[in-house]
């Protein structure tokens, strides 16, 4: 009777799989902010539905948790700088986990979009808040895709075979921003409306461009080498990411771009530029449903088998919940009705991914399973 009950007890026990609680520090890595990824855009999804008092008022709750979490997050991973730089360091040689670095900026990037969506209609005063805060977050975006890259041209080793859908991450971060200087700019001083729309064209463009390349190179690769194993799974998602998200920040920059330029003695590339960029991004709204369709497909593929569970998981979440806001977004653009119901259906399979990938983290992250650091596989 002991056996049994001491293994109870050690099965409710907090990180009973790590050999010390602060091992919890020690592996920390920064594929955990794709938590705040995943948690930020349904908020963000639900911030879509001013209308309906439930879905906004949950999004604002989901938005303040995100915040809690993305600050938890943030000082584990600083704690683990400052105490195990050695250890740490080497994310940035390690050929996939560095490519998690770019979850950074787009956990902080949905936090951003949160203070548009549910605070600055309220509070007006915290426009130089959001305004730092996306200055940040561009800074972070722009550094990861550079940085990123280089590292896997110089101290990486990769194959052809070996490639995954995870490569878009540390490249996808910059049109995140993009997309969140596009959403920020009507509540910008004149001075600065100017500045960040040249900026999130600029920022898309460092993004969107390659992504699209390695997409191409992807295709390639499933086609050549057939789909990554089970443990991958969910990576097929993260292609209709930088699809999605350089379609919102085109059809945002076409919303509110025009006054902008008219503002600033632009007004004769106003009707261009908007018109350009609408058809942009419906272009690649229409790219990312063939995704959309090929990544449900894949995804019931894998299922057919067992499909471990890991923090790839959240995967399922930010590029399908940065679809759907964009299938909105056209939805309030063009009158089209099957754009929003389209979009409400996604919102809602968003919600049922998200609990059920939530609730497998939060028991991994109790029981201290999903604490592991590939960079430190050698130690």
């Amino acid at each position: 009777m002991s056996m049994p009950m001491s293994a109870a007890i050690a099965n409710i026990r907090p990180f009973s799989h790590l050999a010390k609680p602060s091992d919890a520090v020690r592996l920390f890595t920064p594929n955990w902010f794709a938590a705040t990824m995943g948690t930020g855009i349904l908020a963000v999804a639900f911030g879509q539905f001013p209308d309906i008092p439930l879905l906004f008022t949950a999004g604002m709750g989901l938005w303040l948790f995100n915040i809690a979490l993305f600050t938890l997050f943030t000082a584990l991973y600083a704690t683990r700088w400052i105490t195990h730089y050695s250890g740490a360091k080497r994310v940035l040689a390690h050929s996939s986990m560095s490519m998690s670095l770019g979850c950074i900026p787009m956990g902080l990037a949905t936090i951003v979009n949160g203070v548009v969506l549910f605070a600055i209609p309220a509070y007006p005063a915290l426009v130089p808040l959001a305004y730092g805060l996306w200055w940040l977050d561009a800074g972070l975006a722009l550094a990861c895709g550079i940085v990123v890259p280089f590292m896997m041209f110089t101290r990486q080793t990769h194959a052809p075979h070996q490639m995954t859908a995870i490569w878009l991450l540390p490249i996808v971060a910059a049109e995140v921003a993009a997309a969140s200087g596009a959403l920020l700019v009507p509540y910008l001083a004149p001075a600065d409306q100017l500045t960040v729309t040249l900026l999130s064209y600029c920022l898309w463009a460092c993004s969107v461009p390659l992504a699209l390349g390695l997409l191409v190179v992807l295709v390639v690769r499933m086609i050549v080498h057939n789909l990554p194993d089970a443990g991958m799974a969910s990576s097929c998602w993260l292609a209709l990411g930088p699809i999605a998200t350089g379609a919102l920040g085109m059809l945002l920059l076409a919303e509110h771009g025009p006054s902008v330029f008219a503002a600033n003695g632009m007004a004769h590339y106003a009707d261009a530029i908007a018109g350009a960029s609408l058809l942009i991004g419906v272009l690649l709204w229409g790219y990312g449903l063939w995704w959309l369709g090929m990544a449900v497909l894949i995804t019931l593929r894998y299922f057919r088998g067992e499909v471990p569970f890991n923090l790839g998981w959240w995967a399922f979440t930010f590029p399908l919940g940065v679809y759907a806001v964009t299938t909105l977004k056209l939805a309030h653009l063009i009158p089209f009705a099957p754009f929003m119901v389209l979009g409400s259906i996604l919102v809602a399979a968003l919600a049922i991914v998200w609990l059920i990938v939530s609730t497998r983290t939060l028991a991994g992250a109790w029981h201290g399973t999903l604490f592991a650091a590939p960079c430190l596989a050698e130690d």
